[in-house]
């Protein structure tokens, strides 16, 4: 089973929901109680370990979780909005990424 050592943000602070992001990157630190990396703007990164277009160009910000093995695994590229209130939801964000978080463990 592996082990998340560490939660890695690849953010942008442009972004108008940098502020969530880096709130969940925080909150999910915590709770696993890994080491928070925020990276900014590192396009690089996120092209070899997260989604990209068509074109094969990522977007930011996305966010990682690094196995002891030193494997990267994308935990979560799209903030979520709330459907009722079209407004970004830190309650879905931190469900979902504990979703995938729980999906990356059982594998």
């Amino acid at each position: 089973m592996p082990k998340i050592v560490k939660i890695i943000l690849d953010a942008a602070e442009f972004h108008p929901l940098h502020k969530d992001w880096v709130k969940l990157a925080k909150t999910l630190a915590e709770k696993l109680n890994v080491e928070l990396e925020i990276k900014n703007e590192d396009y690089v990164y996120a092209i070899e370990h997260g989604e990209t277009d068509d074109l094969g160009m990522a977007w930011l910000p996305q966010l990682f979780a690094q196995l002891e093995d030193g494997t990267v695994r994308l935990v979560l590229s799209r903030y979520p909005f709330n459907p009722e209130t079209v407004k970004p939801s830190e309650e879905l964000a931190v469900k979902e990424a504990e979703e995938k978080i729980k999906q990356i463990l059982e594998s």
